[in-house]
């Protein structure tokens, strides 16, 4: 089990959160056309990178969004930072 903390509410079991995306994933423009390829890549390519990632996490308790900075390779928490004052 890994503790990761939630910015609002401090540290708690990985159980209590939910993943939601990588960090600086850019959304397609949905007021312009899409192709069927650019919006499949967009929904499940992932970069899936090993060593420091940045990734957006849910607090499913508080319902807040942070984010969660963590070793891919070890698991180990660097840190996190509530999306307001990461300027996400």
């Amino acid at each position: 089990m890994q503790i990761f903390t939630c910015p609002f509410c401090g540290p708690r079991d990985e159980r209590e959160f939910h993943f939601i995306a990588e960090a600086g994933k850019t959304r397609p423009d949905t007021l312009n056309q899409i192709s069927d390829e650019d919006w499949a890549a967009y929904l499940h390519s992932h970069r899936n990178e090993k060593g420091h990632v940045r990734e957006i996490w849910m607090h499913t308790t508080c319902g807040e969004l942070f984010l969660l900075e963590r070793d891919s390779v070890t698991m180990e928490v660097l840190g996190s930072t509530a999306l307001r004052e990461a300027g996400q």
